[in-house]
């Protein structure tokens, strides 16, 4: 029987990769199918960098290609991917493990509601929410510990996303995304394993 997936999307520091880690499902990043930096395609930021956070940096196509096939078969080879060299550096074995549910988290999950719900494949979309704020803070701190940027960098991008946070949760929305906080979040994918399981 074919697996389904929960995405996660939502502003990038709102907690999505530490619900899809407590959770205990087999977890997507989304975030590891963005193109790399070297593409001329790729769209570019005021501060001159890459425009992590716009969607046409991310490949939609191929996250759908390989959530089919993990879906579908049981496995697939998933790429990983390293802002702080805007590359890919390598790629990684995901197995579903029998488990009927599994994550899907990254910024542009919304991207996909509809190609997923087409094959049969989704079974919820949730937008992670937190206070803007929060957010900032949270952001700022995770991408000062791993290095991403210059500390000056992400100060200035973190300022940039504060302000576009709302327009990414109406994103998410637009595409069928449910608004809920990680505690609730963590609470519906509870609800939808226990049904799964069931049948």
């Amino acid at each position: 029987m074919s697996a389904r997936v929960v995405l996660l999307a939502g502003p990038s520091g709102t907690g999505k990769s530490h619900l899809a880690e407590v959770v205990g499902l087999p977890v997507v990043r989304l975030d590891d199918f963005y193109r790399d930096g070297d593409d001329e395609a790729m769209p570019r930021s005021p501060l001159a960098i890459v425009d992590w956070d716009d969607p046409r940096s991310w490949d939609g196509d191929r996250a759908v290609a390989a959530l089919e096939t993990l879906c579908t078969t049981g496995t697939a080879e998933l790429p990983v991917y390293d802002i702080a060299t805007d590359g890919t550096v390598g790629h990684r074995p995901v197995s579903t493990v029998g488990s009927p549910l599994i994550i899907a988290e990254g910024i542009f999950a919304d991207q996909i509601v509809g190609a997923l719900r087409d094959r049969g494949l989704l079974a919820a979309a949730v937008c992670v929410r937190h206070h803007r704020l929060v957010t900032f803070v949270r952001r700022f701190q995770r991408d000062l510990r791993e290095h991403r940027k210059p500390p000056l960098t992400l100060l200035r991008r973190g300022l940039l996303l504060l302000r576009d946070d709302p327009q990414v949760v109406r994103r998410c929305l637009d595409a069928g995304c449910e608004p809920l906080h990680p505690k609730a979040a963590r609470r519906r994918i509870a609800t939808l394993l226990a049904e799964a399981r069931s049948r």
